[in-house]
């Protein structure tokens, strides 16, 4: 199984490349191989579990028996549905052994100091709650286990120079599972099928018709997708869960993760319209959401006429969403929050980056030069672990989801100089509103943050009104959709648990890699089977994990949904433990030299000195009778050699989305005078630990990292760095961006203030990025002298999600 598990999954090697290596094997060994031939590998896989098939249903278009001729070719196509059974799916998730320490089997409310409520995983949420209440009014249903049904649909383009070839994933989880554990793809999301895709050619691509069809078609998918759920919603089955005991569990259907298309899709609404309330398209931005539901659909459809469903209310006439016929559900409810869509990609890609943009062009005589600008201040940035760098800007063609959030992190502070305050005002609420959004648990404190953010967006935004840049309002969608976050986060629970990244994530394993292996014959017959073999790969392994034998050495998460937000990231498990910092394991090629060669690397000639200073103050830590402080150079010297260091790993506690399943994360903090072989240095700046007791900024030093290195000086080993320190600007933050400033600290000389510390001090990496003005850079300016060119800096609270929360 090892094997199989290594050559078809992990390592995904061809057919041929099998055949070969099995040939190399029986040649090397002397007897036969453990497969004969890659036919023989996929032909052990598929007996793994034979009982589990794809299921395929046919749709036609209703007047598909007419002998008209002229039908169009959509009204003659069958439509095919493929799905695995969904409550078998469901059971599988639940008795999966891998997420025992990761599931819920009822709902809870946590709170904390002060009776304040937090909304973590999904289980917390007042929704499953308020289902649970529902169901107890049924003496039947008491004692059972409520499990309530996600599922996601993303479209997904696999290759667009061959035919524009589209496939529509349609996946499944549970709302027990764990946030953590659905972001690892692993058993908590399933692929439950392929829905159909309707296509016609241009006559007919606007036409009502063709979009009923459409409408109608999707619907009845889902609908029989979720067929074998049905009784299970009414009456309580006994199933196996992943602690090893049987339950009986109801099932519900729960939020439905989609992007803004396929949410108008499901709640049968007019593109532009709200899919989860009663707001009117041409006044979005200035609409109090008013919740919608089923009734109150078919109760329009009664009294009006087709017209005026859709002009008066954006409703679709004679279609009704699939969760009208299940019991307790609700699309327009069940819409859940999507980050990826609404926030990153919706909101501040598609609009507000565009927005800035026209502004400059509208306003300056030369906006090409101004966007110049931006562009080298953007590819100046210092580094930072994970900071993804743009050597271009913010100039390139093909947007990912990656890119927008590496965008964010650096595009304020590159427009701050060169648009009205108001609109810089207006891109840091929403920032705020984003990194807020995407924590790992919010609380009351958090949710009334939240609002504040955004009726601080909302205010601002009004400079893109009165500039010209958006005349006539900001009736979009995406954007309105940020009002009903607050009221989903206390129903569903933190947000990027339901993200669409989870569902574009799912894309590559079950159906970009899967097409890249087949012929492109009949590609979604070998995409089935290819998923089908994965499947019985994790059920074979499930199944020994349940027996006790652990087949590999440690079975963990990985979670690949951000592979671009943390450089090198590893995941750590164990207790709660708030920051450590580690010196890498290996010194650098530089080693065992005295002190004065060190310092010569970082052009620091005091460096033996600084040693001597900490040493003295190390040991008199806790004599509080010292004399008055000696000069640098009247301190007992240590007369020791150590070793030098390029790198050191801090791991600290600040749970989110790209953290491991303990909510622990690892960065490395660099300090190179030649990083990668390169004559570019890298010294990273870092948060030190000044007093742990006051919030924010003012329980914090921040310095840059100089040089990592380690000695031994009486039995005792020291760990330590070399930095040179910053000090705070005033006593409040930047008005126009929210961000804290800091300067180089001098000493009485006039020379940079450096010192050496214990590298146990240090929290964690800090980003500082230069207060450009509106100067211009040159175009041989390398990022990598940021840190030393400049007078001020901003603090970059936008750094990354764990800097956000430290700095708040």
């Amino acid at each position: 199984f090892k094997l199989a598990d290594f050559l078809f999954h992990k390592n995904e090697m061809s057919k041929a490349q099998v055949d070969e290596l099995m040939q190399i094997w029986a040649t090397v060994e002397q007897k036969d191989p453990p497969f004969t031939s890659a036919h023989d590998l996929h032909r052990k896989i598929d007996q793994i579990d034979s009982s589990k098939a794809w299921n395929s249903f046919s749709f036609t278009y209703a007047g598909a028996d007419s002998m008209d001729e002229d039908l169009p070719t959509w009204k003659q196509a069958t439509y095919q549905l493929v799905v695995h059974d969904a409550k078998t799916l469901v059971q599988e998730q639940l008795s999966c052994p891998e997420l025992k320490d990761h599931i819920d089997y009822c709902p809870h409310q946590i709170f904390g100091d002060h009776d304040n409520h937090i909304w973590s995983d999904f289980m917390s949420g007042n929704w499953a709650w308020e289902q649970c209440n529902l169901l107890s009014k049924d003496e039947k249903n008491h004692g059972a286990m409520f499990v309530p049904i996600i599922l996601g649909s993303d479209k997904t383009t696999v290759s667009v120079a061959t035919g524009n070839v589209e496939y529509w994933p349609l996946y499944l989880t549970t709302g027990n599972v764990h946030n953590s554990a659905r972001h690892d793809h692993g058993s908590a999301v399933s692929l439950l099928g392929f829905l159909a895709i309707p296509k016609t050619d241009q006559e007919f691509r606007n036409d009502q018709e063709f979009r009923d069809f459409r409408c109608h078609l999707f619907h009845t998918s889902l609908e029989a997708a979720l067929e074998p759920l049905r009784t299970a919603m009414t009456k309580p089955e006994v199933t196996l869960c992943a602690d090893g005991h049987y339950r009986r569990a109801i099932y519900g259907l729960g939020p439905y993760i989609a992007d803004y298309p396929e949410q108008v899709l499901l709640s049968c609404v007019v593109q532009g319209w709200c899919a989860k309330c009663l707001a009117n398209q041409k006044s979005l931005d200035e609409s109090i959401p008013i919740p919608c539901d089923h009734d109150h659909t078919r109760l329009v459809m009664e009294y009006l006429n087709t017209t005026e469903l859709w002009k008066k209310y954006g409703i679709i006439d004679d279609i009704l969403p699939f969760t009208a016929k299940f019991p307790r559900a609700n699309i327009h409810e069940l819409i859940a929050p999507d980050i990826l869509h609404q926030i990153i990609k919706g909101t501040f890609k598609d609009h507000l980056v565009r927005w800035i943009e026209a502004y400059i062009k509208q306003h300056y005589q030369d906006p090409t030069a101004i966007l110049a600008d931006i562009d080298r201040w953007i590819a100046i940035a210092p580094s930072f672990p994970g900071l993804r760098r743009f050597p271009q800007g913010r100039c390139f063609t093909q947007w990912t989801g990656n890119d927008s959030k590496a965008l964010m992190k650096v595009y304020l502070l590159a427009i701050a100089d060169y648009v009205p305050a108001q609109m810089v005002q207006a891109i840091a609420a929403f920032l705020d509103f984003c990194y807020i959004v995407r924590q790992y648990s919010l609380d009351e404190e958090d949710l009334k943050a939240l609002e504040k953010a955004l009726e601080q967006f909302k205010t601002h935004c009004s400079i893109f009104e009165t500039s010209g840049i958006r005349p006539s309002g900001i009736s979009i969608p995406r954007i309105y959709a940020l009002q009903h976050y607050k009221e989903m986060i206390q129903l569903f629970g933190a947000p990027n648990g339901l993200c669409s990244s989870i569902t574009e994530s799912k894309h590559i394993t079950a159906v970009k890699k899967p097409y890249r292996w087949s012929n492109h014959n009949v590609p979604l017959y070998q995409i089935l089977v290819v998923n089908q073999r994965l499947d019985n790969l994790a059920s074979f392994r499930n199944l020994r994990i349940a027996e006790g034998k652990n087949l590999f050495q440690e079975i963990g998460y990985r979670d690949d949904t951000y592979l671009n937000e943390a450089e090198e990231a590893k995941e750590s498990t164990g207790d709660t433990i708030e920051a450590w910092v580690e010196l890498a394991k290996v010194p650098s090629k530089f080693i065992h030299i005295i002190y004065s060669l060190m310092g010569n690397c970082v052009h620091c000639q005091t460096l033996s000195n600084l040693v001597a200073h900490f040493v003295y103050e190390e040991q008199h830590a806790s004599d509080h009778t010292m004399d008055e402080p000696l000069e640098l150079d009247e301190y007992p010297p240590v007369i020791i050699r150590g070793y030098s260091y390029q790198a050191a790993v801090a791991t600290f506690y600040a749970p989110s989305e790209c953290c491991s399943i303990k909510g622990l994360h690892r960065q490395h903090i660099h300090a190179s005078p030649s990083w990668r072989n390169t004559k570019a240095p890298r010294f990273n700046c870092v948060f030190i630990e000044k007093e742990s007791n006051l919030p924010g900024i003012h329980g914090l030093y921040i310095a840059q990292v100089l040089l990592f290195f380690s000695f031994e000086h009486l039995s005792i080993k020291y760990s330590c760095a070399l930095v040179r320190w910053f000090s705070i600007i005033g006593n409040h933050p930047c008005p126009k961006t929210g961000m804290w400033m800091v300067e180089p600290e001098f000493d009485d000389q006039g020379e940079h203030l450096i010192s050496v510390i214990s590298v146990d001090n240090i929290l964690q990496p800090a980003h500082l990025i230069p207060v450009y003005g509106e100067i211009s850079i040159p175009r041989t300016f390398k990022y990598t002298d940021s840190l030393f060119a400049f007078s001020a800096y901003y603090v970059n609270k936008f750094a990354d999600y764990h800097t956000y929360k430290l700095l708040s």
